[in-house]
């Protein structure tokens, strides 16, 4: 099997194939863990928009949670929960159907009034409803967690191998350079760039920007999130920002986040960017006053339905796909590998896989190479 990109999905994806004692070729053009996995927040989050999306990471946290247990530090593991903004009676209303639904599927949660939510978050702007603490939701550095899976899957067995595919062939793929690596299989796991080899693929680039600050230790404590995020993630079209305020463990603090469809430059563009730091500082009013070190943009690969494409593409022989993540690629990273690894090796997998399978889409059953 090669796998075509070593970010967190393919990285797990090579680590749970390698486990199934299966020969596993990790291509990368560029440094493990870059791309999205590099520019993006880290968090691992229960999200419950659909039964799907909701299984899938529920399914996933708990195989994080198992994987942070022995060492949680090199994975930079902290707990911090997520807390979930409630803005106006609407998101408050939002955040108690959200807790009937993630207790419903037994994930521990706390509705909160505003005077709870101001005793969690004191930094938090007067006249807030309240919100929604989950406390099990997690961070994680993944640039190092796709190191460290690439390393457990390299002591299994599997390869590493620097270049970059420019086309799928019937044998495995074409280098740049014109060699061709061969193989059985070939795994797409790259995220936006898959559509470069595979442009039939339901997938838009979804770009985002992101600001990490100077070091200001206990100023939040958990994963803040405004209950109008989920408005402005799932929008179809156009920009939109949205407040994420992620305590780093090393007292820095990841400020998000921003969405463009179908924008693949990734200069940092500063109009989105003091649109997108406004909007943090209306929920936090203490950002407008700290130092921020750098800020950048990473490229999230959306598919046209929310879910990824996770098993055999329907009409290219030998050709799997592990991608069209979005913003949840971290989190859904170990799940999506476990679910690739059970088809692959015909075993049952842990939660129904109907719903990622790549053969939802009619498009991809009619592309004829």
């Amino acid at each position: 099997m090669l796998v075509i990109g070593a970010g967190i999905i393919g990285t797990a994806c090579a680590d749970a194939l390698a486990a199934e004692g299966m020969a596993v070729t990790v291509l990368e053009r560029e440094a493990v863990g870059s791309g999205a996995s590099a520019a993006g927040m880290g968090h691992l989050v229960v999200m419950d928009d659909n039964p799907a999306e909701l299984a899938l990471t529920s399914y996933s946290l708990a195989l994080w949670r198992q994987l942070a247990a022995a060492d949680p530090a090199p994975h930079e593991y902290s707990r911090c929960g997520t807390l979930w903004i409630a803005a106006d009676d609407e998101e408050m209303a939002a955040a108690r159907d959200k807790q009937v639904c993630l207790s419903a599927h037994g994930i521990a949660c706390e509705l909160l009034d505003a005077a709870a939510l101001y005793a969690h978050e004191p930094q938090l702007r007067p006249g807030l409803c309240g919100g929604l603490c989950v406390d099990a939701d997690a961070i994680v550095y993944p640039p190092k967690s796709a190191a460290l899976l690439l390393a457990r899957a390299q002591r299994r067995g599997a390869q590493m191998r620097n270049g970059e595919a420019l086309a799928i062939t019937g044998h495995g793929v074409l280098l740049a350079g014109g060699a061709e690596l061969r193989a059985d299989k070939v795994l797409v796991a790259n995220g936006s760039a898959s559509l470069q080899l595979l442009p039939e693929l339901p997938i838009r680039p979804k770009k985002g920007h992101i600001v990490v600050t100077d070091r200001y230790p206990g100023l939040i404590s958990h994963q803040l999130v405004e209950l109008g995020y989920i408005k402005s993630a799932h929008a179809a079209d156009g920009d939109s920002v949205a407040f994420n305020l992620q305590p780093r463990p090393t007292g820095q603090l990841l400020i998000g986040s921003s969405r463009q469809f179908d924008v693949t430059d990734k200069a940092v563009e500063p109009a989105i960017l003091a649109r997108m730091l406004a909007h943090a500082a209306n929920f936090v009013p203490a950002l407008a006053g700290l130092n921020a070190l750098r800020c950048w943009t990473g490229l999230r690969a959306a598919s046209s339905d929310g879910l990824p494409l996770i098993g055999p593409h329907p009409s290219r022989a030998d050709v799997w796909l592990a991608t069209g993540h979005e913003g949840l690629g971290i989190t859904t990273s170990l799940a999506s590998a476990q679910l690739l690894a059970a088809q692959i090796a015909g075993k049952p997998a842990q939660i129904p896989i109907a719903p990622y399978l790549p053969a939802r889409f009619e498009q991809l059953g009619r592309h004829h190479e």
